[in-house]
């Protein structure tokens, strides 16, 4: 698992396990010093930002495993859709259509609608366990 993804797996569980308090940033371990935030959101907010994080971590790893098993530079480049199509070629069809199931699930809860509820913390918890799964499958 590259840094870039690990990054992205500590901010979900970080805006998953924020109570709603500011929090220091400063404080959290990663490869690079940043500079010192203080995060405050609704709880609304932080668990669509939870699955932004996860889906990003998601679609490197897609990238990475794509890129490791020399797929087009076209298909590594082009639309997730696409990408998930090819992975089949390079990972077992049950990793794949987990892939494909939790990035679909994800971009639901990516997206705002006035109308909807966002997710729930128990959805963004699952989602984080099934994309962590799912990372280590595609590692290579």
């Amino acid at each position: 698992m590259n840094p870039t993804i690990r990054q992205l797996l500590d901010t979900a569980d970080l805006l998953v396990g924020n109570d709603g308090e500011p929090v220091d940033t400063s404080a959290a371990d990663t490869a690079a010093p940043a500079p010192t935030t203080m995060l405050t959101a609704t709880t609304a907010s932080r668990y669509r930002g939870a699955a932004f994080a996860l889906r990003a971590a998601l679609e490197s790893a897609v990238t990475a495993c794509l890129t490791a098993h020399g797929a087009p530079r076209t298909i590594r480049e082009g639309t997730m859709r696409g990408a998930l199509l090819w992975l089949r070629c390079c990972t077992e069809a049950g990793t794949a259509r987990r892939a494909k199931a939790v990035w679909s699930r994800l971009c639901l809860g990516c997206h705002y609608h006035q109308y909807e509820i966002g997710p729930t913390e128990d959805q963004v918890r699952a989602w984080r366990t099934e994309v962590a799964a799912v990372i280590a499958l595609l590692a290579p």
